[in-house]
């Protein structure tokens, strides 16, 4: 697996894994039933990240072999850790900015 093809997997991985997360995640709290956004996150990654990345590896023609397979993987787990910290980082900025926005029209 090259770097490029590592960055663009991981990318577009953590950004539709976080985008579905919070689907699943919305959909749970309108039915009022208790959910756990850590496994939702992981479960995600596992499809969005292992799917994503043999759909690469089968349409760039990448041989299997054992450093792609532990690729796949290693691709899971990024993509959830992204996915954990990216959405929740970029609310928390939003909030923070928004707040920052409203304290100075205050003063």
């Amino acid at each position: 697996m090259t770097v490029t093809l590592f960055i663009s997997l991981f990318t577009f991985g953590s950004v539709l894994c976080g985008v579905i997360t919070e689907a699943i995640k919305t959909a749970y709290k309108n039915a009022d039933k208790p959910y756990s956004a850590n496994v939702i996150a992981l479960v995600d990654a596992l499809v969005v990240g292992g799917a994503g990345t043999v759909a690469a590896y089968m349409l760039l023609g990448i041989p299997w072999n054992v450093n792609n397979i532990i690729c796949i993987v290693l691709m899971c787990i990024v993509i959830w850790l992204g996915a954990m910290v990216g959405f929740d980082k970029v609310l928390q900025t939003i909030g923070q900015v928004a707040s920052i926005k409203r304290e100075d029209k205050t003063e």
